[in-house]
């Protein structure tokens, strides 16, 4: 941008001069609309509208060491369970007049340590990360910026500060004893990208099989997940367990490409081979048969997460900082 842009730009004093009230009554409003009557508030939104105002945050930044603003890690930006899970997230921040600037980490900490020291770089008022597994780096910075922090998705044992998320190995445990209940003995495992969430649900299906007497049968790969790997996946299943007749899938990509892929094979789900996902994704939904999944509370944890976070951020205390937000298994047919 040219330095002649630079000094066009719309500034405060010209959006308060054209509504006719002061500077001070624009900042208000622009740190919370709702403190401002609604005439004027209406007018001002106008103004901005009509001058192209961007505000300027870097006073604020640099004076107080705030940004209001809070930063948010994703390990993936194609997988649509974090689509609802940020959802909750700015359903509880944009309200109170804080921005989320998000970050993606593929999955990788030390991708995820470069992120999260660009965004303490902008002075975010708080962290909400999605991994468990962290760099000594990362764990440093966040120490030092002295900074709230929920790590969500998962229950760490020993969270940086405060956590929301929900107990994967048990969850898995019950719906793997669901498919032993139908009947079925041959079950693998199908596992993709082998993180700590995949590692977790792979704990509870090996306890659930053990527990019947059962050996554990993984099928597993380093690619990330999708529908078109879980045909390889299965095709590797049938070569060595000729009589497989369950699956259970670390996520319902890899659960509902199992089941088309057994379609296709003429392999009839249930009575052939029951299949069962995790997330409960809404085409899991639409397909036939639907897909029995774990139900998991995406968009209530982002609330939670960003509900605690702005609670110590007002300087409150928050009594319980570890939250189990459970989940549910739903019906599906394909069991």
């Amino acid at each position: 941008m040219s330095q002649n842009n630079k000094k066009n730009r719309a500034t405060l004093q010209d959006v308060a001069d054209q509504v006719g009230v002061t500077k001070m009554t624009v900042s208000r409003y622009m740190r919370n609309p709702e403190s401002v009557a609604e005439k004027t508030r209406v007018k001002i939104a106008a103004a901005i509208e009509q001058t192209g105002y961007i505000e300027n945050r870097a006073p604020a930044m640099l004076s107080k060491s705030s940004s209001r603003a809070i930063g948010v890690l994703l390990p993936s930006l194609s997988n649509q369970i974090f689509a609802a899970f940020v959802k909750g997230i700015e359903n509880v921040t944009k309200p109170q007049g804080y921005e989320t600037l998000l970050a993606h980490f593929s999955y990788d900490e030390h991708e995820e340590e470069q992120k999260i020291a660009s965004l303490l770089s902008y002075q975010v008022d708080g962290l909400i990360l999605t991994a468990s597994d962290h760099t000594p780096r990362t764990l440093q910075m966040i120490k030092n910026a002295g900074i709230p922090v929920v790590e969500t998705m998962e229950l760490p044992l020993k969270p940086i500060d405060m956590a929301v998320g929900l107990d994967h190995e048990e969850a898995s445990y019950q719906v793997v004893k669901r498919i032993l209940a139908s009947g079925k003995k041959t079950i693998a495992y199908f596992g993709a990208r082998l993180d700590t969430r995949t590692r977790l649900r792979m704990q509870g299906y090996d306890r659930a099989m053990s527990e019947a007497g059962f050996e554990p049968k993984h099928i597993l790969t380093g690619e990330h997940s999708s529908f078109s790997i879980a045909d390889g996946l299965l095709e590797r299943a049938l070569e060595q367990y000729p009589d497989l007749d369950g699956v259970f899938c670390t996520n319902d990509d890899i659960a509902i490409g199992t089941l088309l892929s057994a379609q296709r094979r003429q392999i009839a789900v249930p009575q052939q081979l029951a299949v069962v996902g995790y997330n409960a994704l809404d085409i899991s939904q639409t397909i036939s048969p639907k897909l029995t999944s774990v139900d998991t509370p995406r968009f209530a944890i982002g609330e939670k997460s960003a509900e605690l976070l702005l609670t110590r951020l007002r300087g409150e205390a928050v009594e319980e900082k570890v939250v189990d937000m459970g989940y549910q298994i739903t019906a599906g047919e394909s069991v």
